[in-house]
């Protein structure tokens, strides 16, 4: 264990001098593949309303798009390894974006909100395999170090959400089902991209091997909990996923827009989410430190709710609270995600498929919530219980700063 983390702290002098661009063509098929695969999210989104009205469903029901697709996502991030060690990396992703195009496609022909529930639900299956190896493809095959790595995965997750919004707006237009049967379609790209780019996964040969690998890795997110740091992480997703949720779930039905313009908020949301966290977060971590970093933006995102759940009714304050959002998310997630591929002596696939088991549990919780407390309250409290938990995730973090403060020499050392 200690080899390990001397290991993990040993610079990586030329890993780093070189470019975030000089990239093998398999990081870049991955790149590509990523901006389709997080446009599903941006999709969605402004079609929500439409939805509710189409099929006759309350908010909290429509919410139930984000549940069951984080919740399944939760849950299956704990068998990505096992699944990646017996068919690499390369059939994984395949397997990941062919699942998500068929369930997408099930979701565009659905006639029924329960139906399309479930759907969503393999959806989130899909997406954890493909978001869990993708991470760890880029991170194991950049040519630029971990923290660049980070850097060019969350570009594809910024340029995926914010070119998805514009394109769900246009294909919602014309019918709810565009942005389920666009996803569909679009995968059959990613598909190509990754079958001709990335080279030859290399599975294990025999069923002892197999076995083997199977066995530990069911085991290895569980032990890999048994580090404090990747626990604090994790917890402070969790909490803070309720705020982001809330906002990506139920901001769409107080923003009183058509589906364009909610398109057009979400646009703006995930450009500077994309912008933030390439150009920015990596600024932010090297002048002040990845945890000292994280508290203030996530102050600031709960401060942000907070208004938004003041001023709820009044239209332009929630569509500006939207959008400066992004910018704090943007910061945030790349600044988590270096912080978890640093926290314990782990195989990074392991770290992130525990730290993401807990993450989404935060996401499969909140959307549902969030639209059952304006049924039983009113449309104010959403937010103020969002802000509430991502207020909380601050404070958690740095009431366990001394579990979590190494990742900041980790990251100097290389």
């Amino acid at each position: 264990m200690a080899n390990r983390a001397q290991q993990a702290a040993k610079p990586e002098l030329p890993a780093a001098r070189s470019g975030i661009l000089n990239q093998p063509r398999a990081v870049w098929a991955v790149f590509f593949a990523g901006i389709i695969a997080f446009m599903g999210i941006g999709l969605v989104d402004p079609i929500l309303p439409a939805i509710s009205e189409k099929l006759n469903a309350t908010p909290s029901q429509v919410s139930l798009l984000f549940t069951s697709y984080n919740a399944v996502m939760a849950v299956a991030m704990l068998i990505t390894g096992t699944i990646t060690s017996r068919l690499g990396m390369k059939r994984t992703l395949l397997l990941g974006v062919v699942i998500i195009a068929i369930f997408s496609a099930l979701g565009g022909f659905s006639n029924g909100i329960w139906e399309l529930v479930g759907y969503r639900g393999g959806w989130g299956l899909g997406n954890a395999l493909f978001v869990a190896t993708a991470l760890t493809a880029i991170v194991s095959l950049s040519r630029s170090g971990v923290a660049k790595a980070i850097i060019l995965y969350e570009a594809a997750i910024g340029l995926g959400i914010s070119v998805g919004p514009i394109l769900g707006g246009e294909l919602g237009s014309i019918s709810w089902r565009g942005p389920f049967l666009g996803v569909a379609a679009l995968m059959v790209l990613a598909f190509i991209a990754l079958a001709v780019l990335m080279p030859k996964s290399e599975a294990p040969k025999t069923p002892a091997y197999a076995k083997k690998k199977l066995s530990a890795s069911l085991l290895d997110p569980f032990k890999a909990m048994r580090h404090r740091s990747l626990v604090v992480f994790g917890l402070t997703a969790c909490f803070y996923n309720f705020g982001f949720f809330t906002l990506m779930a139920y901001a769409p039905f107080v923003m009183g827009l058509d589906i364009h313009g909610i398109g057009y908020v979400f646009l703006g949301w995930g450009v500077l989410l994309a912008f933030t966290s390439v150009f920015m977060a990596p600024k932010l971590q090297r002048a002040f430190g990845t945890v000292k970093s994280m508290a203030v933006m996530l102050a600031l995102f709960g401060l942000t709710l907070l208004a938004m759940g003041i001023w709820t009714d009044i239209h332009w304050v929630v569509i500006a609270c939207v959008v400066f959002a992004g910018a704090l998310l943007g910061n945030n997630n790349t600044l988590i995600t270096t912080g978890v591929m640093n926290a314990a002596p782990v195989e990074r696939s392991t770290a992130s498929a525990a730290y993401s088991f807990l993450r989404f549990l935060g996401g499969a919780i909140a959307p549902y919530f969030a639209g059952k407390l304006a049924e039983w309250f009113n449309p104010h409290v959403p937010f103020i219980v969002g802000a509430t938990f991502v207020l909380v995730s601050v404070l958690y973090m740095l009431a366990n700063h001394k579990h979590v403060k190494h990742v900041d020499e980790v990251e100097a050392a290389h």
